[in-house]
């Protein structure tokens, strides 16, 4: 993401315009936006227009709307982004108060203008600006027959390819049409693996599987593998959860991440006073002054309701004003998704506090 110009006031209202520049930048971009935004980007808009001779023909013609953003759908797989809304400003084309829908994309640039930009929004900006944020990492969650070619960036887990191949049973004395199959299905995998990671960015392959699949692939691949309990994508939490994967991506958000949940379950189990989940069990080990590390889902930044939005953004400023760690967690991502069911907000604490631990759990329903 490549930013234009910031123009922010001291109640940090006004507007920034950004330019997205890879195709994760548009999950960025879906994170920035909020209903009641202001949005100003280049449109194609059709046009019906009158000929001297009284004939009616529509052009499509290419201008620039500034629209309220009335909702937003994102196509995590494509990387689209469509933002509908009404025009606030006067256009040629589009009367004020009319409908469009604008479709952002990659290489073109856009407006954004808030109320107030609070800290979370501010700090996904820097970060999809720093150009160290980037797709490093991919992965082969594979069993025989079947494989998942993924990309982990700093935000999501985006499958590329799924290969599927019927592997017939070995055969007394007649293993031929078994091993045929199999070198078929590797084949598949490494065209896979060649049409969608870049090598020139991504700085390591996983291939995890059960078994001795991952061995035998070793031959199409050369990389270091390691195990997995199947070929589906929710394998991938284990293959980044070993100890040999997590020092080679040390330096990777996802890593961390998994390596933060992975401590909570931990905690959850064998020290269950220092492991908190839920909004309000959370919120008061913080008035404690208690949290140590803050997992929280990008998901609930998104919530409509301004006062529940700004409920979670205070809760991560105060923990960071209490020196605690935050992490917040992509809901397009493995581990974000395992957050997620445990309602998208956590916390390990620095000290036990029992007296919480004996109410009764808030439901991610009634927090929503």
């Amino acid at each position: 993401m490549k930013l234009v110009r910031k123009d922010l006031e001291k109640d940090n209202a006004g507007q920034v315009t950004l330019i997205p520049e890879e195709p994760e930048d548009m999950w960025h971009t879906y994170n920035l936006l909020q209903v009641g935004d202001s949005l100003r980007a280049s449109t194609i808009r059709k046009v019906q227009t009158e000929s001297s001779t009284g004939s009616v023909g529509s052009n499509r013609i290419r201008t620039t709307l500034t629209l309220c953003v009335e909702t937003i759908d994102f196509d995590s797989q494509a990387c689209q982004l469509r933002v509908k809304g009404t025009n606030i400003q006067e256009n040629e084309y589009v009367k004020m108060g009319a409908y469009h829908t604008i479709e952002l994309e990659p290489n073109r640039q856009f407006t954004l203008a808030k109320k107030q930009w609070d800290s979370v929004v501010l700090e996904r900006i820097e970060q999809a600006c720093d150009p160290a944020w980037s797709a490093d990492v991919a992965a082969v969650v594979m069993q025989e027959g079947l494989a998942h070619v993924c990309l982990v960036t700093p935000s999501m887990t985006l499958t590329r390819a799924k290969v599927e191949v019927n592997i017939p049973r070995k055969r007394k004395g007649n293993c031929s049409q078994h091993d045929r199959a199999l070198e078929r299905f590797y084949e598949q995998v490494v065209q896979a693996i060649q049409r969608h990671i870049n090598f020139e960015v991504v700085k390591c392959v996983l291939v995890a599987s059960p078994g001795f699949v991952r061995e035998q692939f070793c031959d199409y691949m050369f990389q270091q593998a390691v195990h997995s309990s199947s070929g589906h994508k929710y394998a991938l939490k284990e293959a980044l959860c070993d100890p040999a994967v997590t020092s080679r991506l040390s330096d990777t958000k996802a890593a961390g991440e998994v390596k933060a949940l992975d401590d909570f379950y931990k905690m959850l189990q064998h020290e269950p006073d220092r492991a908190f989940y839920g909004l309000k069990h959370v919120e008061k080990a913080n008035e404690a002054m208690a949290i140590d590390t803050l997992l929280i889902s990008d998901e609930l930044f998104r919530h409509q309701d301004v006062a529940t939005r700004a409920r979670y953004v205070k809760l991560v400023d105060s923990v960071r004003e209490n020196m605690g760690t935050v992490r917040i967690f992509s809901s397009l991502h493995v581990s974000g998704e395992q957050l997620g069911q445990l309602t998208g907000v956590a916390a390990i604490l620095r000290f036990p506090v029992a007296e919480l631990s004996d109410q009764e759990d808030e439901s991610s329903s009634e927090e929503d």
